[in-house]
């Protein structure tokens, strides 16, 4: 599982920043979450061959009677997430109470806290370092968060942490076909899981946000192995209660991560709204097959099924690989249909795809419609290789690849689905440019060259 890593601290301390530093070095979607509580932020950060998930927080403000509760509740489930938390603090306005009361609570946590010191790009490194020993957090990590500086010396020693060993979590040991049910909260992730299982496994109520965690249940269906995924619902924003916020995004986020499919519910009667977006775009980032489960689908009248479909078609345009079925979680129709799909998406987004067989695929991609010209020289593509599965990656080598528009990538991408006849799971390309063998070299002239350039200036010794 994706470790966890929570940015707090006071207001104004460059939490924001820092998280849009780290988030800006991958190619992954950063998402504000509807749903969350006001000041929390999910993002994915990779570096070389760590991956981890990074919460930004609202600012931990201090009043008479101490740290602010109400701005602590907001802070906390993204604390109960953290596997590492960062302490910001500000170099600029040096130590304060409100700094030493924030860790006072952290310490209290029992998780593993290191002090951050930032904007120290106009303090005295020697005087800030001494100053905020005080915390009793151990040595200070001076950065700068908007100009980069001491940035990696500090991810160096918070990944240290992070790749401390720990116990294995059964979820990672989860047999089979691993299948995520994700979705809003109330569209019937749990009622699909009972309906798939054929028994009453995890608990079903119409109130939104009853599944609290995610929940791992193994099964055999004609002899193969899975395991179910049932995951908290994601709210909007407008709709979040104190009362019952106590979710974990991040494990939804995470049991994402670990599931080869991903079954995505949609209330049928609701439509297609902007958080199914945002969530289908996350879905989309991490790289897992995908099935769209219009759940519901029984109740709507022919012109509602209609509206449902344009809809899909005019918010989802970037998910037409996606497999989509019409069901009904509570009475069982389409339901029988869905393992059988999640096979084939399986299948196709493990499958083992030969060098030679990529490289004529990339060929005759290119006789039937060339790269564009960049800067008058043609981008060359010359042959292809899998780099990697679930999600399928095919890793492209040639000449000025760093140019190739997106619009050529999206047309390789459709050839390769086409060909290959992979279905359900998206496509990553990855373009790698040839080295120049002769670069930073000196120029060496042929035999003929040479004893042309001597007859030359024997020429002109004579003239």
């Amino acid at each position: 599982m994706l470790p966890v890593v929570a940015l707090v601290g006071r207001p104004n301390v460059g939490k924001s920043t820092l998280f849009n530093y780290l988030t800006r070095t991958r190619d992954a979607l950063v998402a504000d979450f509807p749903g969350l509580t006001r000041d929390r932020q999910y993002g994915r950060v990779r570096r070389g061959q760590k991956d981890y998930f990074v919460v930004d927080t609202g600012g931990i403000v201090e009043t008479e009677l101490g740290i602010d509760e109400q701005a602590m509740r907001q802070v906390s489930y993204a604390l109960e997430e953290a596997d590492l938390i960062l302490l910001l603090v500000d170099a600029r306005h040096g130590l304060n109470a409100g700094d030493e009361a924030i860790a006072e609570r952290l310490r209290k946590t029992g998780k593993p806290v290191l002090l951050v010191v930032n904007k120290i790009d106009r303090a005295d490194l020697a005087v800030v370092a001494g100053e905020f020993y005080a915390l009793g957090l151990g040595e200070p990590h001076p950065i700068s968060a908007s100009h980069a500086i001491g940035i990696d010396t500090l991810l160096d020693e918070l990944e240290a942490k992070l790749s401390a060993p720990e116990e294995p979590e059964m979820t990672e040991e989860s047999p089979g076909i691993r299948i995520a049910v994700v979705g809003r909260p109330n569209v019937g992730k749990s009622t699909l899981v009972n309906r798939i299982l054929g028994e009453e496994r995890v608990v079903v109520y119409d109130q939104p946000g009853t599944t609290r965690d995610s929940v791992y249940i193994p099964f055999e269906r004609h002899g193969k192995a899975y395991t179910l995924i049932d995951t908290a619902g994601i709210r909007r924003r407008g709709r979040v209660s104190e009362t019952i916020e106590k979710f974990s995004v991040i494990k939804a986020l995470q049991a994402i991560e670990t599931a080869h499919v991903v079954i995505f519910l949609i209330d049928a009667r609701e439509g297609v709204t902007d958080q199914d977006a945002n969530l289908l775009g996350m879905v989309l980032e991490i790289g897992r097959g995908l099935i769209i489960g219009l759940n519901k689908w029984d109740g709507l009248s022919p012109d509602q099924k209609d509206n449902v479909r344009r809809q899909i078609d005019l918010k989802l345009p970037f998910l037409d690989f996606a497999e989509k079925h019409y069901i009904s979680a509570l009475h069982g129709t389409g339901v029988g249909n869905l393992l059988d799909t999640v096979e084939a998406i399986y299948e196709a987004s493990t499958r083992d795809l030969s060098a030679s067989r990529l490289t004529k695929i990339l060929q005759d991609a290119l006789v039937a419609h060339q790269p564009p010209l960049v800067r008058g020289r043609r981008i060359k593509l010359k042959y292809a290789h899998q780099g990697g599965q679930n999600p399928p990656v095919i890793v492209i080598h040639g000449n000025q690849t760093e140019e190739v528009p997106g619009a050529y990538k999206r047309y390789l991408i459709n050839v390769f689905r086409d060909t290959l006849d992979i279905q359900g799971t998206p496509i990553k390309l990855e373009f790698r440019s040839s080295e120049n063998p002769f670069k930073g070299k000196r120029n060496i002239l042929s035999a003929r060259q040479v004893r042309k350039r001597r007859r030359l200036i024997r020429h002109k010794k004579k003239t």
